[in-house]
C-alpha cells in the first residue's frame, strides 16, 4: 500500500490533524466483473471481520460472515437482559472510547451514518488518584509538542523538581515513533522499565501513564514498551486530535451493529451468527473448505478475524494451513489476564457533577468508573423512570487466581470511596462480566504476532493482535487490519481496495527526530 503524505484537504474531512496520513490502496476494477464469482469466508464478526466483510462486499465479492456468538461486535457486542424490576436492558462487555484518531473505524461507521450522529462527545477525560491528585485533558492543547508541555504545566503531578530529574535521553524514542522501528528499539523492554528509565514523577507514573498501559488489559511489567510508546504517539505525542473522545448514544447493538448488519445484508453478505468455524482445509484446486458443526462450505479465500484463543482453536485443527512455522507462532501467542466489568443499577442517582467517564488509580483494582446515563439513551430512560443511576466499574489485569466474588465486592467498596454518595444506594440489579480474551502484547512478543499476509495468498489474518506498519492500536488496529486483509484479497483479483488513514507515521518535531537517530546510533 502506498502512502500519500500530502492530503491536507482530504484529511480535514477525517479529522482536524492536517498531517494525518493517507494510505492509498492498489487500484483496480470497481467490482467483480459480471458473470464472475469470487467468494470469501470471513471468520469472526468483531470489528476486524466487519471491516473486511464490508470492503469485500462493496466490490461485489460474495461474503459469508461466520460468528460463533449470537451477536455481532466481538468485544463490543451487546445482548438483552431482564432486570430485577422487570425492565429490559442491554448488557455489554463495557465502556469503549471512540477517539478522534480512529479514522478507519469512523470510516466504517460512516457507511450507515455519514454524519456519525450515533456518537456523542464527552467533555473531558478526567483522571483521579486516591492520594488526591486529579488530571484533566479538557484544557490541554491538542497539537504536539504543546500537548505534552501543556499537560506537564497543568498537571499537579509534575513539579519543577520532578521535571529536572527526568531523563530526556530515555524519552527520545517517544518523540520519534515509527513502525516497525519502535519494536526493534523497545519490544524487549517492559513498559514499567521504560517509565522508570525516563524517571517520570511517581504520581504521574501512576495517574496518567499507567492508565495508558492498562488500556491493553495488561500489567505494565509484562507489556512491551514498544506498545506503550506507540500509544503515546497515537493519542498524545504524534497526533493533534487530542485525548478527548466520543461514545455511542445507545448500546452497541442498536447504535452500531444492527445498522451495519443491514448494510452488509444489502450488499449480499450472508451472516451466520451462532456458527463457529472449527477448521479450514486447503482444497486441491485452490481455496478452502470451511467446516462448522453444521457442515463444510467451499470458499475461494478466507479472512481469519478471531481473538487469540479462537485463532489458536482453528489453527490447531487445521494442520495444513499456511506453513508449519506460521502455525507454531500462532500457538505461542498469549492472552492478557482476566478483566472484570461490573454494572450496577442503583436506586438513587450519583451526584450531578460526576463525569460520564473517569480513569482511576490507587483504588485497588478499580481502573475506571462510568455513569452511563450521562450519554447512553437506554440508561437515561431507566433513570428517568426510577430516579436511580447506572454505574459501570472496570478492573483490568486481574490476578487469574483471584476470588471473583471477592473481587466484585472490592470494586463496590472502591466505588464508595470514589463516589461516597453511593454508600447508601441500594442495588436494584447487577451484572458482572469476566473475560480473558484480549491479546497480550508481552515483552519480546512482536515477532510471533501474525501479519495480515500468510504463506498462502488466499488466507489473510485481521484483528488487534495483528502487526501492521500503520500506526494504530486497539479498536483502530482491528478495523485497519480488517481493511488491509480485504485489500490483499481484492488485489489478487484486480479489484480496487479501501483507502486507509492513520495518524502521522513519525514524530512531529524534526529536531527531536534527528536527535533520536543521533543518540540511537
Amino acid at each position: 500500500m502506498n502512502r500519500d503524505v500530502t492530503a491536507p484537504a482530504a484529511a480535514a474531512r477525517r479529522g482536524r490533524d492536517r498531517r494525518a496520513r493517507v494510505w492509498q490502496a492498489p487500484s483496480g476494477l470497481a467490482r467483480v466483473p459480471r458473470g464472475q464469482t469470487r467468494t470469501t469466508a470471513v471468520v469472526g464478526g468483531g470489528l476486524a471481520g466487519l471491516a473486511a466483510a464490508t470492503a469485500l462486499a462493496e466490490r461485489g465479492v460474495k461474503v459469508t460472515l461466520y460468528e460463533r456468538e449470537y451477536q455481532l461486535g466481538g468485544r463490543l457486542a451487546g445482548w438483552p437482559i431482564e432486570l430485577a424490576d422487570g425492565s429490559t436492558a442491554t448488557m455489554t462487555r463495557g465502556f469503549h472510547a471512540f477517539f478522534r484518531q480512529y479514522y478507519n473505524l469512523r470510516g466504517l461507521l460512516r457507511r450507515v451514518d455519514p454524519g456519525l450522529s450515533m456518537l456523542t462527545a464527552l467533555p473531558d477525560y478526567p483522571l483521579r488518584h486516591s492520594a488526591g491528585f486529579r488530571d484533566s485533558f479538557a484544557k490541554v492543547p491538542r497539537t504536539p509538542p504543546w500537548s505534552a508541555l501543556g499537560f506537564a504545566a497543568l498537571s499537579p503531578t509534575f513539579g519543577g523538581r520532578d521535571l529536572a530529574r527526568m531523563n530526556p535521553r530515555a524519552a527520545l524514542p517517544l518523540m520519534d515513533v515509527r513502525v516497525p522501528e519502535i519494536y526493534r528499539q523497545l519490544d524487549r523492554t517492559s513498559a514499567q522499565e521504560l517509565l522508570e528509565r525516563i524517571r517520570f514523577p511517581e504520581a504521574a507514573h501512576h495517574l496518567a501513564f499507567e492508565v495508558f498501559s492498562r488500556s491493553f488489559f495488561a500489567d505494565p511489567r509484562r507489556l512491551s514498551a514498544a506498545e506503550l510508546a506507540l500509544m503515546f504517539h497515537i493519542y498524545f505525542l504524534g497526533s493533534s486530535e487530542g485525548l478527548l473522545f466520543d461514545v455511542p448514544q445507545e448500546p452497541f447493538p442498536a447504535a452500531l451493529w444492527q445498522p451495519l448488519a443491514a448494510y452488509l445484508t444489502g450488499h449480499g453478505v450472508e451472516i451466520r451468527t451462532g456458527d463457529a468455524v472449527e477448521s479450514l482445509q486447503p482444497a486441491p484446486g485452490g481455496g478452502f473448505r470451511v467446516t462448522t458443526e453444521n457442515g463444510g462450505t467451499p470458499h475461494d479465500t478466507v479472512v481469519l478475524a478471531l481473538d487469540t484463543a479462537g485463532l489458536q482453536h482453528v489453527v490447531a485443527r487445521s494442520p495444513r494451513l499456511a506453513d508449519r512455522r506460521w502455525r507454531e507462532r500462532i500457538m505461542r501467542l498469549r492472552t492478557a489476564p482476566p478483566f472484570l466489568v461490573s454494572r450496577l443499577w442503583l436506586d438513587r442517582p450519583v451526584a450531578a457533577d460526576r463525569p460520564g467517564f473517569m480513569g482511576t488509580s490507587g483504588y485497588g483494582s478499580l481502573d475506571n468508573v462510568s455513569v452511563l446515563e450521562r450519554w447512553e439513551g437506554e440508561a437515561l430512560r431507566w433513570v428517568a423512570r426510577t430516579g436511580g443511576s447506572v454505574v459501570e466499574l472496570h478492573a483490568y489485569a486481574v490476578d487469574p487466581g483471584a476470588d471473583r466474588t471477592a473481587e466484585q465486592e472490592r470494586l463496590r467498596v472502591q466505588l464508595h470511596r470514589v463516589y461516597p454518595e453511593t454508600r447508601d444506594a441500594k442495588i436494584v440489579d447487577e451484572r458482572h462480566e469476566w473475560r480473558a480474551d484480549c491479546p497480550l502484547f508481552e515483552v519480546g512478543g512482536y515477532e510471533d504476532r501474525p501479519t495480515v499476509h500468510t504463506a498462502d495468498p488466499a488466507l489473510t489474518v485481521a484483528g488487534d493482535l495483528v502487526r501492521t506498519d500503520l500506526p494504530a492500536a486497539l479498536m483502530e488496529r482491528a478495523v485497519t487490519t480488517g481493511f488491509l486483509a480485504a485489500n490483499a484479497l481484492l488485489a489478487r483479483w484486480g479489484l480496487h481496495g479501501q483507502t486507509l488513514w492513520s495518524v502521522p507515521d513519525r514524530g512531529r518535531v524534526r529536531a527531536l527526530r534527528a536527535l533520536n537517530r543521533l543518540v540511537g546510533t
